[in-house]
């Protein structure tokens, strides 16, 4: 964790028992340590029964999961949380072990489509997570999870590195967290579907990012993006949804809604770019052949880093289609503005006021391209 010197408590458990207690013992022990400790779930598989392991700790914590842990599939009624970290600085999870919530078992009884008093599926909430070395959060074929009150930080120089990344997932839902990192706060990959993000604040870092989309073959449609109440501050890029031009999948990016967001000094707080190839990668004269379908951008406020507020960037061989903007005011105040809103390939409908005025202002290429 530390170094080669971190104490280490390991579960020393048989495969197929039940390690809730021996966890919850080693991790008290590591919390009480003065010096930074490790705990280690070993290859194997283990039950888990609900366990909370929280701080304040003496020192930093770090978790090494190896195995599979499994919840009881069976233990359904009114579990709200499985696996619960809280207030640990300092605080690592790692291993290239999995965390098996057998969800299948809630999912088949599961009515909350139907009813408020319904039963509660596990979250994820109260991590932080420094410095990752490439993504900070990675998730990919997740159901039906919620992930509140994350803190993800790195320098706004550090490559790669997305604070949630997510792809192949239906129903994820992100709640009150703070993400400053140095690439997207939040991207979104081929796959995802009925995801819902509400009050996020978001920078340094590239923004609130769907894509990008079309660079790999077999890629799944993107459906049901929504993004309510966030705030992005100091960020290179706000609301973005990115397409490769010569894609290499001919996919779906549909129902995707902003709204209700706040920008605070964001260069390019609004952009549609389906001409996104960086480092030459592709063939720009080759339209993007990803379609973009029914997007909304709606009460979105406050001040760009540069020049081009809005930007859309449609593809020549499928323009957008449906796509609605509602009361927009980006200010901006440099020596070069003031404000653009420009348009290509893409004939929005407008609601309510918008500043600057939709579509008005000649086309400029993006840095880079």
């Amino acid at each position: 964790m530390r170094g080669a010197n971190a104490e280490v408590f390991s579960i020393g458990s048989s495969s197929g028992s039940d390690i809730t207690q021996a966890l919850l013992k080693a991790f008290t022990s590591a919390c009480q340590s003065p010096s930074p400790s490790k705990v280690v779930i070993p290859k194997g598989e283990f039950k888990l029964g609900e366990i909370e392991m929280r701080g304040p700790c003496k020192a930093p914590v770090e978790i090494t999961l190896q195995g599979t842990v499994k919840a009881d599939g069976n233990a359904i009624q009114g579990k709200e949380k499985w696996v619960v970290f809280g207030n640990i600085n300092g605080f690592k999870l790692n291993g290239g072990g999995a965390f098996d919530g057998e969800g299948n078992a809630a999912w088949r009884v599961n009515n909350c489509h139907q009813t408020f008093n319904c039963k509660k599926l596990p979250i994820i909430k109260d991590i932080s997570s420094i410095d990752a070395k490439n993504f900070h959060i990675n998730v990919l074929g997740a159901k039906n999870m919620t992930m509140s009150n994350i803190k993800i930080t790195a320098p706004e120089d550090s490559p790669n590195t997305d604070g949630i990344h997510l792809g192949r997932s239906d129903g994820v839902k992100i709640l009150n967290s703070f993400i400053s990192t140095g690439d997207d706060c939040i991207s979104v990959g081929d796959g995802t579907s009925n995801l819902h993000v509400e009050k996020v604040t978001c920078g340094p870092g590239h923004g609130i990012s769907v894509g990008s989309l079309g660079r790999y073959g077999k890629e799944q449609d993107v459906s049901g993006i929504r993004v309510v109440n966030c705030t992005l501050q100091e960020t290179d890029n706000g609301l973005r949804i990115k397409t490769w031009p010569s894609a290499a999948c001919s996919t779906t990016a549909s129902d995707i809604h902003f709204e209700d967001i706040i920008v605070k000094n964001v260069t390019n707080p609004i952009l549609i770019d389906q001409e996104y190839c960086p480092w030459n990668q592709c063939n720009k004269k080759k339209a993007s052949t990803i379609k973009l379908v029914n997007i909304s951008f709606k009460n979105v406020r406050g001040t760009s880093g540069n020049k081009d507020a809005v930007k859309l960037l449609c593809s020549k061989g499928y323009p957008c289609q449906n796509v609605e903007f509602g009361d927009i005011d980006i200010k901006y105040s440099g020596a070069d503005g003031p404000a653009t809103f420009q348009c290509s390939n893409v004939s929005p409908k407008l609601l309510g006021a918008q500043s600057p005025e939709a579509c008005s202002s000649p086309l400029t290429k993006l840095p880079g391209q």
